[in-house]
């Protein structure tokens, strides 16, 4: 642990040494390199001042053509050959994805997280953020819906583990769910076997995840709602339904939109919760898991996981590109 501590301490160090060095090393030789015999000086220092942010954002450049560029290509490329990658097949992996039984699984069960998991975070957070601030508890409030943020996704799912234990259908019951069920005077359950009904179970876990970061979120909006126009329309005899569906909810709708979509593109690269919980067994699996299932167990199948991963990025660029443009559309009104 003392060396882990240690290990972690010096990247740190030595990373903040390197961009000192570089920040430094960088604007000398811009002062030293760019010299040239001007006699307007201002002339020159704009010359400086084109050159010197390439120079800053030299490194992210470097580091994202080479991690996320150069990657992306070549998964590219290889969606088109065979399992070992070396021989081309053209589309026949598109062709084979179309056609598997598993796939058209991970794909209902991906458009199931997507219809259910942003919707009910965005509005169990608008929900909480609303109601939390008419109480005095309510900073306490919001801290324990944002805390499950600070735990990772395999974190939350050993925590949930133990929500959804079975222990057998004579056996005492650990789980809080059988307990309650058995409170009820119902037979316990094996839930994350349950076909169908449990990959709700396991989107219960990034509901319960997320809620606090669209409450953080939708919190700091409803404070831009006018007080003035709440207290008119409770003075025009509003009811305080109408009050948060009419007036506050199309305030902040633009938000609520951003929250939305930014929660979508975590659905889609959703992974952890799944293996963590089932492994993709009884029906559970969504794309992450099938690409992780062909690339690294088996033997590894280059052409199709990269095929999976390639369909898995075209998910996600369409909400992206939608976030990107109501941002710009956002900033173009002010």
């Amino acid at each position: 642990m003392t060396d882990q501590i240690l290990q972690t301490l010096t990247a740190v160090l030595v990373s903040i040494l390197f961009c000192l060095l570089y920040f430094a090393g960088t604007n000398f030789l811009i002062d030293k390199i760019i010299d040239l015999p001007i006699a307007n000086k201002n002339k020159l220092e704009r010359i400086r001042s084109g050159v010197r942010p390439w120079l800053f954002l030299a490194p992210a450049f470097l580091l994202l053509g080479t991690y996320l560029l150069y990657p992306l290509l070549e998964t590219f490329r290889l969606s088109f050959y065979d399992s070992t990658g070396d021989v081309f097949v053209g589309w026949a992996n598109y062709k084979w994805v179309l056609e598997d039984q598993n796939f058209l699984i991970t794909i209902r069960n991906n458009f199931l997280w997507l219809l259910v998991v942003p919707a009910c975070a965005t509005a169990l957070g608008l929900i909480v953020a609303v109601l939390a601030d008419r109480v005095w508890w309510g900073g306490f409030a919001k801290s324990m819906v944002f805390m499950p943020m600070a735990i990772s996704f395999v974190g939350a799912s050993v925590i949930w583990k133990f929500v959804y234990d079975f222990q057998g259908p004579q056996a005492d019951q650990i789980g809080i769910l059988n307990a309650m069920v058995m409170g009820l005077g119902l037979s316990p359950q094996a839930w994350v076997t349950l076909p169908f009904w449990n990959n709700f179970f396991l989107m219960a876990i990034l509901i319960w995840i997320q809620t606090g970061f669209a409450m953080v979120i939708l919190s700091a909006a409803l404070r831009g709602v006018p007080t003035e126009t709440i207290e008119a329309a409770r003075i025009d005899g509003a009811s305080e339904m109408q009050i948060f569906f009419e007036i506050m909810v199309p305030q902040v709708m633009s938000t609520v939109l951003v929250v939305w979509t930014t929660i979508t593109i975590t659905v889609l690269k959703v992974f952890d919760i799944v293996m963590a919980m089932t492994g993709g067994q009884w029906d559970t699996s969504v794309l992450a898991n099938l690409m992780y299932d062909w690339m690294f167990r088996g033997g590894g199948d280059y052409g199709r996981s990269s095929t999976l991963a390639m369909i898995l990025m075209f998910a996600v660029v369409p909400v992206m590109a939608f976030n990107i443009r109501r941002f710009r559309t956002e900033e173009a009104q002010r």
